[in-house]
């Protein structure tokens, strides 16, 4: 079956068509910035026009929660409804999705080699797997078995209120604060959030400052801390991965994840050698009497940046 699948996020929208039986094959794909899109609906009809044979159905994975077959995405610029959707493009079947949701089903499509594994523990064949991607903001959700497969369930626990557990992350919630009101999660654990980081260590003063006006900022300070070129931006690398941690073990204490813990996300993949070194996996495990139980859960990196496409489109091709 052909289907039209797309993983729209904060940072950028991409389109795919894609050939689903036992196996899905991207056959066309087209990426672009979110934030430069004045009305999604016409871009979907380009590329569909762009791409041959028009697809049977669709699925959306969107940044945000949906409600009654309609998304406005937090950090999104436009509205979408499944209705509308479908009367404009003339496709009989369309689904809108949170975005995790369809990093959910499309890790059934993946491979042994998709994953990194920062924890190998001893996966429950049939417990709740959990769900979590740093990117333009911070996404959540997690899978319960169902049946002979799984049940995906979406979550905006990124909107949580950021959990402090040190000294240094109460100045940095204190700052937070005065800047935003309320301090989630994902004010910390996202492309952004890392520019807080940065700005809150000192890292502004630390010479970058022509990098930063010209880049996107966020790569600027990864692509630093990574190297090891600039003192900030690995000390604000560190506490980003921390906090990361901590919110993967909040999380896997909440859905009892012991399927295992899924990291999504283009931050998890690019910043997948210092999540290695065992900042992460320290914070991850520092739950005092619970400690135990974390050992035993599986903690992987998605590798793979087409898993919310393949999963979007499995859930086209089934719906």
């Amino acid at each position: 079956m052909r289907v039209l699948a797309g993983d729209i996020g904060g940072t950028h929208a991409r389109l795919a068509i894609v050939e689903v039986d036992a196996t899905a094959r991207i056959v066309a794909e087209q990426t672009v910035r979110s934030q430069q899109v004045e009305a999604f609906t016409p871009l979907l009809a380009r590329f569909i026009a762009g791409a041959g044979a028009p697809p049977a159905r669709a699925c959306l994975g969107f940044a945000g929660p949906v409600a009654d077959g309609r998304v406005s995405g937090t950090n999104l610029p436009w509205t979408v409804s499944e209705r509308e959707l479908s009367a404009s493009l003339r496709i009989p079947l369309v689904r809108l999705i949170n975005d995790f949701e369809a990093v959910g089903y499309g890790l059934s499509r993946l491979a042994e080699a998709d994953f990194m594994v920062l924890q190998a523990g001893a996966a429950d064949p049939e417990g709740t797997r959990g769900l979590l991607g740093a990117g333009t903001g911070l996404g959540e959700g997690f899978l319960v078995r169902s049946g002979e497969g799984y049940s995906v369930q979406p979550s905006e626990g990124g909107h949580a209120t950021f959990t402090v557990e040190s000294e240094r992350q109460w100045g940095l919630f204190r700052f937070l604060r005065g800047r935003y009101g309320h301090v989630s999660a994902e004010r910390v654990i996202s492309g952004p959030g890392l520019v807080d980081l940065f700005e809150f260590v000192g890292g502004l003063e630390s010479g970058l400052g022509a990098e930063l006006a010209r880049e996107d900022p966020a790569a600027v300070i990864t692509r630093h801390a990574l190297a090891g070129s600039n003192a900030r931006a690995v000390e604000a690398l560190e506490l980003f991965v921390a906090a990361y941690g901590a919110a993967a073990g909040n999380l896997a204490l909440t859905v009892l994840a012991t399927g295992g813990i899924y990291l999504a996300g283009g931050i998890a993949r690019h910043i997948a050698p210092k999540l290695a070194e065992g900042g992460f996996m320290a914070a991850f495990l520092r739950k005092g009497r619970l400690q135990t139980l974390l050992e035993r859960i599986p903690v992987r990196v998605i590798l793979n940046p087409d898993v919310g496409l393949l999963g979007a489109a499995t859930v086209a091709a089934g719906a």
